[in-house]
Order: C-alpha cells, then sequence, then structure tokens
C-alpha cells in the first residue's frame, strides 16, 4: 500500500470524532499559542500607557487585512488541495500548493509597499490621534514589513492542515510563538523600544514560523512546494477565490468593523475607550482560537471525505464539532462574565479602560455560546467548496450586521452603544448561519 493509499485510509476510515479530535488537538494547541502572542503586544504594551495599548489596537485592522489576504490564498488553495487528495488527483494538488504559496508573496509584497508609499494616511484612516500617531505609525510600518511572511506562513499552515499533517502545522506556528512572547518583555521594556519593539518581536516571530513551515512542508507525505508546480492561470485563480473568499470576507470585515469601532469608541471616550476595546477585542480573539482550532481539526475532514463523496462522515463531523464546541464556549464566557474587570485590568489598569472594557466583555461574554455554530457552519460551507454561502456566514458577524450597527446603536445609545455593538451581531449572524447550515445538511442526508 502506498503512502497515498495510507493517508486517504486514515482519512476516510477513522471513527469521526477520534479522527477530528487527533487533527483538533495540535490545531487548537497552535491556535491558543497563537492567540496568547497576539495578545502579548497588548499586555506588555499596557505596561507603557494607555495611548501605546491604543495604538496597537488602532493597528489590528492592518494586521487583520494581511491576515484575510494570507487565509484567502491558504483557505482557497487548501480546501482545493485536500479535495483533489480525496479524489486521487495528487497533480492538481501539487499545482494549487505551490500556486497559493506563490501568490501570496506577490500579495505580501505589495501590501508592504503601499502601505509604507501610503503610511500617513492609514494611520490617520484608522483613527489615530495627535497624541497616538506617531506610535501607531511606527508599529503599523514595523509589521508592514512582515507583511509577506506573514501571508506565507499561513498558506503553509493551512495547507499543511488541508493535507492532515496538524502536527507539522502547530511546530511551525508554535516555534514563532515562542519567539515573540520571549523578544516582547525583552525588547519592549528591557531594551525600552516602545511599541517598536513589539512589532520587532511580532514580525520576528512570524519569519521563525515561516521557516520552520517550509522546513515541514518537505516532510513526511506532505506536498513539496516547487517553482515548476506554479500556475497562475483563471483555473486555479477562481479555485482560490471561491475557497477563499469567506476567508477574505471574514477577515477584510473584521478590519473595517474594527476600524469603525475605534473611530466610535474614540469619539464617544477618547484613547480609554479605544484601548478598552482593544483589549476586549485581543481577550475575545484568545478565546475563540480555541473553537477556530477545534473547527481547523473538522476541515480537513470535511474537505477530504466531502471530495471522497463519504457525507455521512460530514455531517457527523459537524453535529459533533457543535455540541462540543457550543459547551465549551458556555464555560469560558460563564468565566468571562464573572471576572470582566479582573480579565481587563490584568491588561491595563487605568479606571477608564476597565470601565469601558469591563461592560463589552459581558455581553460578549454572554452570547459566546452562539458563536460555535456560526463558525463551524462556515468552516463546514468553506470546506465543501460552497464559495456563496460560506461568504455570507463569514459576513455575517463582522459585516452584514456589524458595520451598520456600530453606525446606529452608539448613535442611540453613545458608548453603551459600541459596547453592545458585537453581541447584536453575534445574535442575528446565527439566525442566518442556521438555514443556510440546514438546506446542506439536508442534501447530504438525502
Amino acid at each position: 500500500m502506498t503512502k497515498t493509499q495510507n493517508r486517504f485510509e486514515y482519512m476516510t476510515t477513522t471513527p469521526v470524532p477520534k479522527l477530528i479530535t487527533t487533527l483538533a488537538i495540535p490545531t487548537i494547541i497552535s491556535m491558543l499559542v497563537t492567540g496568547i502572542y497576539n495578545t502579548a503586544d497588548t499586555f506588555f504594551v499596557g505596561k507603557i500607557s494607555t495611548q501605546a495599548t491604543a495604538a496597537v489596537g488602532l493597528v489590528f485592522p492592518v494586521m487583520a487585512m494581511i491576515q484575510a489576504l494570507g487565509f484567502f490564498c491558504g483557505h482557497g488553495s487548501g480546501n482545493y488541495l485536500s479535495r483533489m487528495l480525496g479524489a486521487g488527483k495528487k497533480d492538481e494538488a501539487n499545482n494549487m500548493a505551490s500556486t497559493g504559496f506563490a501568490l501570496s508573496i506577490i500579495l505580501g509584497v505589495l501590501v508592504a509597499v503601499l502601505g509604507l508609499l501610503f503610511s500617513d494616511k492609514i494611520a490617520l484612516t484608522i483613527g489615530a490621534t495627535a497624541s497616538t500617531l506617531e506610535e501607531t505609525k511606527s508599529y503599523m510600518n514595523i509589521i508592514l514589513l512582515g507583511a509577506p511572511f506573514m501571508m506565507g506562513q499561513f498558506v503553509i499552515n493551512n495547507q499543511l492542515r488541508f493535507q492532515g499533517s496538524a502536527m507539522f502545522a502547530m511546530i511551525g506556528l508554535m516555534s514563532g510563538a515562542v519567539i515573540n512572547i520571549v523578544l516582547d518583555p525583552l525588547l519592549i521594556l528591557g531594551f525600552d523600544m516602545n511599541v517598536a519593539g513589539a512589532a520587532i518581536a511580532t514580525v520576528s516571530g512570524q519569519i521563525v514560523s515561516f521557516i520552520v513551515l517550509m522546513i515541514g512542508s518537505r516532510r513526511g507525505e506532505n506536498i513539496r512546494l516547487s517553482l515548476h508546480n506554479i500556475h497562475i492561470n483563471g483555473h486555479y485563480l477562481l479555485e482560490i477565490l471561491n475557497g477563499g473568499a469567506p476567508s477574505l470576507f471574514r477577515q477584510g470585515l473584521a478590519a473595517v468593523a474594527t476600524m469603525l469601532l475605534n473611530h466610535a469608541a474614540g469619539g464617544l471616550g477618547g484613547d480609554a475607550a479605544i484601548a478598552g476595546m482593544s483589549v476586549v477585542t485581543r481577550v475575545m480573539m484568545l478565546v475563540s482560537s480555541a473553537l477556530i482550532g477545534f473547527g481547523q481539526g473538522y476541515q480537513p475532514v470535511c474537505s477530504f471525505n466531502y471530495g471522497a463523496n463519504l457525507k455521512k462522515r460530514v455531517r457527523e463531523g459537524f453535529f459533533f464539532c457543535v455540541k462540543y464546541g457550543t459547551i465549551f464556549l458556555f464555560a469560558v464566557g460563564a468565566l468571562c462574565f464573572a471576572f470582566a474587570p479582573q480579565i481587563i485590568s490584568w491588561f491595563r489598569d487605568d479606571p477608564d479602560v476597565i470601565a469601558v472594557g469591563e461592560v463589552a466583555l459581558r455581553w460578549q461574554a454572554a452570547v459566546l455560546p452562539l458563536n460555535a455554530t456560526t463558525v463551524i457552519t462556515n468552516m463546514m460551507l468553506q470546506s465543501m467548496g460552497k464559495g456563496v454561502k460560506a461568504s455570507v456566514t463569514a459576513s455575517a458577524r463582522n459585516g452584514i450586521f456589524f458595520i451598520p450597527l456600530i453606525l446606529i446603536l452608539p448613535k442611540a445609545f453613545g458608548l453603551l452603544g459600541v459596547e453592545i455593538t458585537q453581541s447584536c451581531a453575534d445574535v442575528l449572524s446565527i439566525a442566518v448561519s442556521i438555514p443556510l447550515a440546514y438546506s446542506e445538511l439536508k442534501k447530504m442526508r438525502e
């Protein structure tokens, strides 16, 4: 039996709960570690000043856009190559892997160049004020230099996961996370580099992850990236668009949503409100990272078995993930609700920051369990190649509902409107996700 047959048998015959759990453990660990190092900048910068905390929060939309393009290429190519492996078309999978990676590097260089050329305008657009402008630019410009590495590592990471090599993906992400967490206090506090130190630590971690993931992609049965297999043509670009558009919408709209959130918070509560909402955003990202890691364990199972026409296994995996994801988020949400003031103060011990963050965190914690159905539905639709439906579910939370709400609620309720917007968007999003999930689950049952 060949190595390809071994992998095919493993992905299509292993009991679904066991398979998802096996693949999810390394992705949960890697997502949690990634979440920790994403909050590390906020934590250590919080030791400097409220303005520095606000500056890091203001740059989040830029980082979200870079991540959006990385996930666009990574999920777009990863979904397709996994389905091709499930269908036994190894050459197609090889071509897509190299094409998706090459596209990410091209886009990364383009973002870095354009971002640095227009850094002043970008800083003002994302909400920088006179008191935060210089620190915002300092942090953002260094982050932009790392854009090609950030996008490249997202692509390799996702391609490894979709091949069923979650362990290699975990090692790659964790290595960069460790570097970032170690460098943050050293550069920010030890060498007194402030927000620039935070940015250097972040980019250094991304470069290390990029290198380790490149090495991992050349181990075992994993597809080898090759210049010979790069085919940037209509066929592969359309497949990347179909599989990656939901990620682009989800992350891209998150960038727009955060920018609007920062503007609304800053206009009503100044730098302290921006800092408070920034802390809440990072905390909820950390909480959600575990759910996303769990869902990422399901994605290769979903796409591989859908490609192999084993739809009963796709349905079984969906319900397994929704059930246990909801239980997990209920438990974590209860803790966040109970200890909201303590959590916010851990990042920035400023009464004004805590006052804003406490209310926002409790509102989001109250509806947190709903996110399991929304996230797993989106991942299932995307992994099956249902690009339009997946794009709708991906856009709902941070776009279709959040953007109108952040423009309306603050005008009606002041700062409270800013604090409750995400929670209202979460409730409305599940109303969209359930019918779309049901329609596909019904087809697979029939």
